[in-house]
Parts: structure tokens; sequence; C-alpha cells
């Protein structure tokens, strides 16, 4: 596990502050099988959503 001392702590809050603003992540994405499966049944039920409106 990473040390939180105090100066770990700032060190994060600056990088956070650095960061480029990027939008949050809407779906979980990755490509481990449960992942994939999750990704496959969302895009399915996103899919039927979109015939039936």
């Amino acid at each position: 596990m990473a040390i939180r001392s105090a100066r770990n702590v700032e060190k994060q809050k600056k990088k956070a502050r650095r960061a480029a603003p990027r939008a949050k992540v809407t779906r979980i994405q990755g490509n481990t099988a449960a992942v994939r499966r999750r990704l496959k049944k969302l895009s399915g039920k996103a899919r039927a959503a979109k015939a039936k409106a």
C-alpha cells in the first residue's frame, strides 16, 4: 500500500490540480471476460432502447 505522508498527500493534490479536465467514463471498459460480458449486455440494452424509441 502507498504511504500517505503529508508530503505525498500534497503532491497528489498538486497533480490533481494540474491534470487536464476530462469527461468522466460513462461505462466501465476493460478487457477481462466479465467486463466484456457486461459491456455486451449494456450495448444490447442500449440498442434495444434505441430501437424502441
